[in-house]
């Protein structure tokens, strides 16, 4: 199977997540064994952010580091498990909000395709990047 990396390069998608990941150096955390449970926004998520955010964030690495953190959970955890929790802690270190009342919603974003397995962990598409704060 393969891992949440080589996942999001193949799904055409997500080239401006896996252009983000390249240039925090994140790209051997996330193919190492993990497992981890990643909050995927898609290439419309990134497009939403307000013009020129893109590229301020990969010129400022550190933050752009910090917010892609944001979006990684330690551990494989399902829609299911996700729906006991009602909240995780990032990597990065902030809690994220999870809805299944009505739907699937990490924090301010819509869950688009949830459960994608890797080989070190899950994935679940998000409609928008999701912020700390």
């Amino acid at each position: 199977m393969a891992d949440i990396v080589d996942i999001a390069v193949s799904a055409g998608s997500f080239t401006t997540l896996v252009t983000a990941v390249q240039a925090a150096g994140l790209v051997d955390v996330l193919k190492s064994p993990g497992p981890f449970t990643v909050f995927a926004p898609n290439d419309d998520a990134f497009a939403k952010l307000p013009p020129g955010t893109i590229q301020t964030l990969v010129q400022n690495i550190p933050q752009l580091t910090r917010i892609l953190k944001y979006h990684v959970v330690p551990g494989k955890l399902k829609q299911a498990d996700l729906a006991q929790l009602g909240t995780v802690t990032s990597v990065e270190g902030s809690t994220i909000k999870i809805d299944c009342s009505d739907g699937f919603e990490v924090k301010n974003a819509t869950v688009l395709a949830a459960d994608i397995e890797a080989d070190n962990g899950v994935i679940h598409v998000i409609d928008r990047v999701i912020l700390m704060g």
